[in-house]
């Protein structure tokens, strides 16, 4: 099985994601769930998350906050988006998975100190505060980490929530810098593929015929994430960004990729926290980014849908 922390900030789309990483956990040991600050705060995040264990089944995977703020930068929040919940669309309620006492941070860096090395995925989907710090705090925890798979970044895309780059790397550019510069494998799943991925109303159709708790959640949530992004880019539905990670896992073959570096804009007010995707290899700087550049669209949610429907026959994960 492979073995893997989810990074998460709890966000609608965070939610899918972790649902279907519920869903595949006869592929997956879930070692725990990282929340940081990001889409919303971190009291928020962290609570959004044991939500969705819950409704889940999946009681017994820890979740541990982590980051309440970025490295050196004050938080940008993205309510405009997910709601003031952070996943509006569905009634929020205090969920019975605990919250863990450690750090999450302290959480990541003795689960791979205590792990062999090159042997455990990195899953982040919001700001990287968390995988940063970590690795800034132990070093040696670099070479425990087969992979990283994130979302985050943009490259034809521009950006999408300043003109030059995208939400996650934008809210703590330092640590983007810090993981991509890390020398382990990276895969990273931008707006270049999400962008096409849109949850549109025939393909939340067939999640509302499906009966249980948690595609009613997923439909009403992704009906909530898409009233902003349908006007603000006038599709027919919001992109789906972090379940992009996920599915990268259980299918590869989904995703067109090319081996490239990726660097991360710092310093500059105009570009700050842009991705500098060398696609065309017009420098020799070191490529250790699988970038995800294309995407089988229908697969994709033929993907999504049935690790939705895995819930719709079946009362939790129960394990």
């Amino acid at each position: 099985m492979l073995k893997m922390i989810i990074d998460c900030d709890p966000g609608q789309d965070d939610a899918v994601n972790l649902l279907m990483a519920m869903a595949s956990r006869d592929v997956f040991d879930i070692l725990g769930i990282t929340t940081v600050a990001g889409n919303v705060p971190l009291a928020l995040t962290q609570r959004n998350c044991r939500m969705i264990c819950d409704l889940a089944g999946c009681f017994n995977i820890g979740v541990y906050a982590g980051c309440d703020r970025p490295i050196l930068r004050d938080l940008v929040s993205a309510e405009i988006v997910h709601g003031q919940t952070g996943i509006d669309g569905i009634t929020v309620f205090e969920p019975k998975t605990p919250l863990q006492s450690r750090h999450g941070v302290d959480f990541i860096v003795e689960t791979l100190l205590a792990a062999e090395d090159d042997s455990i995925t990195l899953v982040p989907t919001g700001p990287l505060t968390n995988i940063a710090m970590a690795m800034a705090r132990a070093p040696a925890i670099i070479g425990k980490i087969h992979q990283i798979v994130m979302m985050g970044g943009a490259m034809r895309e521009g950006g999408n929530f300043s003109p030059s780059a995208e939400f996650n790397i934008l809210v703590d550019p330092e640590a983007a810098h810090i993981v991509l510069g890390c020398g382990r494998p990276v895969v990273m799943a931008g707006l270049d593929v999400s962008h096409k991925l849109l949850a549109s109303p025939d393909r939340l159709a067939a999640i509302a015929a499906m009966s249980g708790a948690v595609p009613e959640a997923v439909y009403h949530m992704l009906n909530f994430f898409n009233r902003f992004d349908t006007e603000k880019y006038g599709t027919e539905g919001a992109p789906l960004h972090d379940p992009c990670t996920i599915a990268w896992l259980l299918q590869p073959a989904l995703f067109q990729r090319k081996l490239c570096n990726v660097s991360v804009e710092t310093a500059s007010p105009l570009t700050l926290g842009h991705t500098a995707v060398d696609f065309w290899h017009v420098t020799d700087k070191p490529k250790s980014v699988h970038w995800l550049y294309d995407v089988d669209v229908e697969g994709f949610f033929d993907l999504l849908t049935r690790k939705i429907a895995f819930f719709a026959t079946r009362d939790g994960c129960h394990g």
